[in-house]
Order: C-alpha cells, then sequence, then structure tokens
C-alpha cells in the first residue's frame, strides 16, 4: 500500500509530500459540452472525469519537483477554459487573471475626506505627511509583495500574504490577518453605508425641491453669488471673538436638514429613515450566492474619480483661492499650517493606501513579473497625486472669509447645496457606484470569514443572512447615531494598518533576513522603528 502512494519514476520525494501532491485540487481542462453552467455543484460527465484521471496519471508518474513527464504545453488550457476537479464529480470554473484582479477600492471614498483631515493637520503639515506616509506604505506594501519568494524550498505561487504569515507565526499569524483584514473590509462597508445614506438623501432632496420649486438658498449659511459654498455646522460663538451672526431662521434649520414639516420632510430624513431605507435594496444583493454581476460595474470606480476631479478643478476655479499662512498662530479664519491634530490624517491615510493584503492577488495578473515593483511604484504616485491634487484645491478654494476653514466637511460634497447640479450628478452616479460596490465588499468578507471557519465559502443561506445582517445592522447603527466618517476610516485604518501594515511585514523581513543570514542593525532598527509608528499612530487617534 505504501509502494501505491510513491511516484513511479522518483523514489526521493517524501511519503506525506507525495500524499499533498496527489490529494490537493488540480486544475484540469473540462470541454464546455461537459459543463452546463458556471454553478459550483455543476457535476461533470464521464468523459471530463476520465480526462481529469488521465492527467492525474502524469503526475503519479513524477514527484511535483520534477517536471520531465509533465503534460507537454501543447495540451495545457487556457487560463479561462481550466476547471477545478473533486473527486465527488463536480467542478467549477477558475477565474482568470481579470476578474482576480478587479478588487473594490477605497480612493474615491478617501477623496471626498482628504480635504477635511488636511486642515486638522494644517495645510503645509498635511501636505508633507501625505508624501511622507506615501512612500512609507509603498515600501511596506514592497515587502508584503516580496515576501513568498523569500520563502525557500517551498512552492507559493498561489500563496497570499495570509499564507505567509501563518509560515512565520503559525495559525495565530494567519488568524489575526484574517481578524485584522475584516476589519478594513467592513469599516470600509460602514462608511459606504453613511456615504450611501447621504448621497440618497441629498438626490431625493434635490427631485423633491425641483418638483415643487422649492428654494432652500435663503436657509442655509454660506457665501452668496452664483457659485455657492455653505457650511452646515457653522460654529457659533455669540459675543466671542470671531463670531458669527445669523438670523433664528438659520438656526432652526442647522444641520441641512429642511423645514418642512410635511410628511416628505418626516420620511425623509438623513439619519432617520434612509438608512433603514437602503436595507430593503442591498441586505438581497448581499445574499447573492456570487458576486460576478457585480464585478462588471468596477470600472465605475475609475469614471467617479474622473468626474470628481473635474468637478473640483471647475469648482477651484471659480473660486479662485482664500490662502493665508500663519505657521502656529490662529486667525479666525484659518488653520495654522502646523497642527497638533495630524494623527486624524495619518489614521486615514493608512486605510487610504492600504492595499496590502490583497497586493500580491492583484501582482499575478501582471503579464511582465519583473515589472511588478516599477508598476506598484507608479500606482501609488497616481493615488497619492490624486489625493493631494483634490485636497490642496478644495482646502485653498474654500472661500475665507467669508466662511471658516474648519467649515469644511468630513465629504466635501456637503459643502455644497443641494440644488447644485454638478454636485447632484457626482452624487448620484457615486450613489449607483456604491450600491454595485458594497456587495462585492460584502462577498470578500464572507469568503474570508466562512471560508476560514466552516471550510466553506457558502455553507447555507441562512449563515450568509445571519453574517449580512450584522455587517447591515452595523451600518446602520452607525449611519444614525454617529454618521463621521473621518472617524470610522481612522480608526479602521489605523486598526488594520498596525498589524497587516508595520507589524508583520517588518517582522516577517527581519525574521526572513535573520535566516538568511543577511539582517544588519540599521535594517533592524528602521524596521522596529515602523512597529512604533503604527502602535504609536493607533494609540494616538484616541487622542485627537
Amino acid at each position: 500500500m505504501e509502494d501505491d502512494n510513491r511516484p513511479l519514476l522518483s523514489s526521493e520525494q517524501t511519503e506525506s509530500h507525495h500524499l499533498s501532491f496527489c490529494l490537493s485540487p488540480r486544475p484540469f481542462h473540462v470541454e464546455p459540452r461537459n459543463i452546463i453552467g458556471d454553478d459550483p455543484q455543476e457535476r461533470v460527465s464521464a468523459e471530463a472525469a476520465i480526462l481529469n484521471s488521465r492527467v492525474h496519471y502524469y503526475g503519479r508518474l513524477t514527484g511535483s519537483s520534477d517536471r520531465l513527464l509533465s503534460p507537454p504545453n501543447h495540451v495545457i488550457p487556457r487560463p479561462e477554459e481550466i476547471y477545478v476537479y473533486s473527486p465527488l464529480g463536480m467542478a467549477f470554473k477558475v477565474k482568470g487573471s481579470d476578474d482576480t484582479s478587479k478588487n473594490p477600492s477605497i480612493v474615491t471614498m478617501c477623496i471626498c475626506h482628504m480635504e477635511h483631515d488636511d486642515g486638522h493637520a494644517g495645510f503645509t503639515l498635511g501636505i508633507l505627511i501625505i508624501v511622507f506616509l506615501g512612500l512609507l506604505m509603498l515600501y511596506c506594501c514592497y515587502v508584503v509583495l516580496k515576501s513568498p519568494k523569500a520563502i525557500p524550498y517551498v512552492d507559493t505561487s498561489d500563496w497570499e500574504f495570509p499564507d505567509v504569515c501563518r509560515y512565520y507565526f503559525g495559525k495565530f499569524g494567519q488568524w489575526s490577518s484574517l481578524v485584522f483584514s475584516m476589519v478594513s473590509l467592513i469599516g470600509a462597508m460602514v462608511v459606504y453605508w453613511v456615504l450611501m445614506s447621504n448621497f440618497l438623501y441629498n438626490t431625493g432632496q434635490f427631485i423633491y425641491n425641483y418638483a415643487h420649486n422649492v428654494n432652500t438658498s435663503d436657509l442655509e449659511y454660506g457665501t452668496n453669488g452664483s457659485e455657492k459654498v455653505i457650511c452646515p455646522y457653522p460654529n457659533i460663538e455669540p459675543g466671542g471673538n470671531g463670531s458669527i451672526t445669523m438670523s433664528p431662521l438659520f438656526i432652526s434649520s442647522v444641520g441641512n436638514e429642511t423645514l418642512d414639516s410635511t410628511s416628505f420632510g418626516h420620511w425623509w430624513s438623513k439619519t432617520n429613515t434612509i438608512p433603514l431605507y437602503l436595507i430593503v435594496l442591498l441586505l438581497p444583493l448581499l445574499c447573492f450566492r456570487s458576486a460576478s454581476f457585480f464585478a462588471r460595474f468596477t470600472f465605475l470606480g475609475t469614471i467617479s474619480v474622473i468626474y470628481l476631479i473635474v468637478l473640483v478643478t471647475i469648482k477651484s476655479v471659480r473660486l479662485g483661492f482664500h490662502l493665508e499662512f500663519h505657521w502656529f498662530d490662529t486667525s479666525t479664519f484659518f488653520v495654522p499650517e502646523l497642527r497638533l491634530l495630524f494623527p486624524q490624517l495619518t489614521g486615514v491615510l493608512t486605510l487610504a493606501f492600504f492595499i496590502h493584503n490583497c497586493i500580491i492577488t492583484l501582482m499575478k495578473s501582471n503579464k511582465n513579473q519583473e515589472n511588478n515593483v516599477r508598476d506598484l511604484s507608479v500606482a501609488y504616485l497616481l493615488v497619492g497625486l490624486t489625493y493631494l491634487y483634490v485636497g490642496v484645491l478644495i482646502f485653498a478654494s474654500f472661500p475665507s472669509p467669508p466662511l471658516l476653514k474648519d467649515c469644511i466637511e468630513p465629504n466635501f460634497l456637503d459643502n455644497y447645496p443641494s440644488n447644485d447640479v454638478m454636485v447632484f450628478v457626482a452624487r448620484t452616479f457615486l450613489l449607483f457606484q456604491m450600491i454595485t460596490v458594497y456587495p462585492l465588499l460584502g462577498y470578500l468578507v464572507r469568503v474570508q470569514i466562512m471560508g476560514q471557519v466552516f471550510g466553506n465559502n457558502y455553507p447555507s443561506f441562512f449563515h450568509i443572512l445571519a453574517l449580512n445582517i450584522v455587517i447591515v445592522g452595523a451600518g446602520v447603527l452607525m449611519a444614525k447615531f454617529y454618521p463621521n466618517i473621518g472617524s470610522i476610516i481612522r480608526f479602521s485604518g489605523a486598526t488594520c494598518g498596525l498589524a497587516l501594515v508595520f507589524i508583520f511585514p517588518a517582522l516577517v523581513h527581519m525574521i526572513s533576513k535573520k535566516r538568511q543570514g543577511t539582517l544588519s542593525w540599521p535594517s533592524a532598527v528602521f524596521h522596529s522603528f515602523l512597529i512604533l509608528l503604527g502602535l504609536a499612530n493607533l494609540v494616538a487617534q484616541f487622542f485627537v
């Protein structure tokens, strides 16, 4: 029996290694007529099963490290024709590189918020922090990308970073990387729910006001003229230095809520009703077995970013720049160039530049693998320039005076009235884009949690429903009681970044170099500093 389990032409392979080779799921080609659909439980024909046996016979001829008797290249199917076969007679299609490389991005979400925390850090210090932290995140991402190749004598071609963590730290590394990855994904889903509630509310408000000829410009504190900018939550300091005088009519309407006491105003509330309406639409979408339909709309993320850049450019040209440089002292309408609230920006940027948990998979689709480092650097450069461009223009063009720079909202679109047509288009487009991305994020959460806990991505409908209710409930509660996307982003970013950006990449790098005998003390000091920096970033979020 033991001889039967050994390769026929290679006696040097160990029994355990051979068994893992034979029992691991292997991709093979199935004729299209043998598969009726893409259902993961689709049964294959006897002809396809025979073909699978032939491919496994090649595997029995030699060990996995000896390719002399491997199937010739001309009989290996193209990636889109590969199926994974189960001994139970089932097969599911292996997605091509285009599908695996499409991962929902948080760039759009962070663009809407970047200029708010740029003001908290100070205009000059904010720019420096974006550049510095972008370079730091790029280096940590580079360490993650190179980590599987530093592991000797093991085939890491299909590994992701959690697998690397499991190799170095055992089950603790695997589960902790999963938990911190969930923090980033669920945090993004909560922010999406808050933003979708905001966009849906303002979109409905625009349609209602247009249909009923309602003019709310006199009820909103802001600038006069054709290019109106508002301050939804002004700092009211009666009798104080630099106080703002407002009419009682405005004070009663503060918060960008309409004064309309009719049924529309009662049933169309940004925090009381809109988050609940979204449940009817999004909860069924989260329960879809496959997310392939929503993956077709991922291109909308790029279009959204382009439209936001165009919108910001047009608004900035029309408003002009309003800047005064005060390095440490605070003026009535402007903020210092250096402020102690800068950890708010570092927490947001940790999530804004975060792609470390899936960068290895994304780069596998690169045709020229030798260009991975170059392409990664270009990607970080473009994202960083986008954040800088939007953040600097919005902050510089915000009309001060008469408004304070501190009036810039966490979502800068809230600084424009609901009857602004260009902003209405942006909100409507972003709402549709987020509705299509939200189920993709939920699918990623489901696959990772259910796969680790139950060993099945879809154990049952009730398991999926229970998980989705918890995720949706978190979004509804935050949208109702604490709709501050800035705090949600920075806390989730600093938390997941502590492990997946700073601690694990630094430790993996040092352990790998130590085993190779090439770890130098400057490298050890620098990577230890990265760990302390990530810890300080998280702790600082509780004090700002």
